[in-house]
């Protein structure tokens, strides 16, 4: 039996729905948003709401989906875009300017972290960038690096950078990104 393609209406009522969701869970945190609040939020009743998505969990995992997506993309877009050498400092700066640029997908990602359902194993997180990793060093030729330590280690400093530009907007975050980076690479040569 196939299933029916959703009408534009629909499409646009979903996307609606996330854009509400993103927007609840950064304001009041996973715990304090319901089908309810969201509903209010989207002007639309929570049987609309369950129209779309059977559960809460399912709205907020498409919310999730949807800002994992474009962070995903951001930053392989930055990484495709430079040599093999340089990708760990294009993914630094992509996953910081994106963050920063985008703060309640940031939050959302947050609040993702905190709830099991929805957040990655830490070598989920680790993982792409070990990966980047290990072909900026095939391509300089580097020896003796562990990709895994350097990727930990370069991942919490990404989240310290963007907590604390979440805490002072005025922190310079491009300018901590071109620290990392310029760590990253000596650690890399």
């Amino acid at each position: 039996m196939a299933t029916k393609e959703p009408s534009f209406i629909e499409r646009t009522r979903r996307a609606q729905l996330i854009d509400v969701t993103i927007g609840s869970v950064a304001e009041h945190g996973y715990a304090k948003v319901s089908l309810a609040r969201i509903a209010d939020s989207a002007g639309i009743t929570k049987a609309a709401v369950l129209y779309h998505f059977r559960t809460k969990h399912a709205v907020v995992e498409a919310a999730y989906r949807f800002v994992l997506d474009a962070l995903v993309a951001d930053v392989a877009a930055a990484v495709g875009a430079v040599r093999a050498q340089d990708g760990p400092q294009a993914y630094v700066r992509a996953m910081v300017g994106h963050l920063r640029a985008h703060p309640r997908h940031t939050r959302m990602l947050i609040e993702a972290l905190g709830n099991s359902a929805l957040g990655h194993t830490p070598e989920q997180r680790w993982r792409p960038l070990a990966d980047i990793i290990d072909a900026s060093v095939g391509a300089r030729g580097s020896r003796g690096v562990d990709s895994r330590t350097l990727a930990i280690i370069t991942g919490g400093a990404i989240d310290a950078i963007v907590t604390e530009c979440m805490r002072d907007p005025e922190y310079d975050s491009a300018r901590a990104a071109e620290s990392l980076t310029a760590m990253l690479d000596a650690a890399l040569s």
